[in-house]
């Protein structure tokens, strides 16, 4: 499961607010498509420069992710790279493009878990859940020191 950072946190939420404002949502387009989208808001490419990366391949998100290699060079590649240096790991992004990750899901009242991969809306809350989750998961990791009564300044 991804990292909790913030960076992260705000690209998912950026993008569950762009696709609900009516941002370009093309399943088929490898960048107007569930992970388009947010690999436009983590790398600020355009989702014809995703798509045209991920041309020089074949496949869906799911075939490239794969294929993935780090040292290889080739423009998605540093692309994927860029995105798991956000904090995301290899198997997030085929979840997403599947919508199918156990603990987003998991956090759906049961009638609502089977979401199409395909349906903008349910792009919308899965992004909006797993966002909300891992900023649960990155408060959690937060600790302040504790501070005897006695060290606390006075008032006045």
């Amino acid at each position: 499961m991804a990292r909790p950072t913030p960076e992260l946190i705000n690209a998912l939420r950026r993008t569950a607010q762009n696709l609900k404002n009516g941002a370009s949502y093309q399943w088929g387009h490898m960048g107007g498509c569930n992970c388009g989208n947010l690999a436009q808001e983590l790398t600020k490419l355009s989702k014809d420069q995703i798509h045209q990366y991920a041309t020089q391949r074949h496949g869906d998100w799911n075939e490239q992710v794969d294929d993935y290699c780090p040292t290889s060079q080739m423009p998605l590649d540093l692309l994927i790279n860029e995105m798991l240096n956000a904090g995301l790991m290899l198997e997030d992004l085929k979840h997403l493009e599947r919508l199918d990750g156990r603990e987003v899901l998991s956090r759906l009242p049961i009638e609502k878990r089977f979401l199409k991969h395909n349906v903008r809306e349910d792009v919308i809350v899965y992004i909006h859940t797993w966002a909300a989750m891992l900023e649960e998961q990155l408060l959690e990791m937060i600790t302040l020191p504790f501070i005897q009564k006695r060290e606390l300044a006075q008032p006045f």
